[in-house]
């Protein structure tokens, strides 16, 4: 399957671990003498209406990915969610 850059950066990566939407690809990590596909990293989610940055990006080793589809990019690989609750309580604190 041939498939350019800008192609992948079109499709949205699913975590098939949980079922969550980890949002659209930003980049690609390339080795360059090989040429070869090393990661995909894909954009944390923008904080308050973007005047604050980004959220934390997901790095994505090439070795995760399951399947790539013509709209979607399935992934395998658990991450740790952090809970909202434990941080408001650290807040407290």
């Amino acid at each position: 399957m041939g498939c350019r850059i800008r192609d992948i950066r079109r499709k949205e990566v699913i975590n098939i671990c949980d079922g969550c939407r980890l949002g659209f690809v930003g980049d690609v990590e390339i080795k360059l003498p090989e040429g070869q596909v090393c990661a995909i990293i894909v954009f944390g989610p923008y904080r308050f209406f973007g005047l604050f940055g980004r959220g934390e990006e997901y790095y994505i080793p090439w070795e995760c990915i399951q399947r790539i589809g013509d709209d979607i990019i399935l992934i395998d690989k658990p991450f740790q969610r952090r809970d909202p609750a434990m941080e408001r309580k650290r807040r407290r604190c």
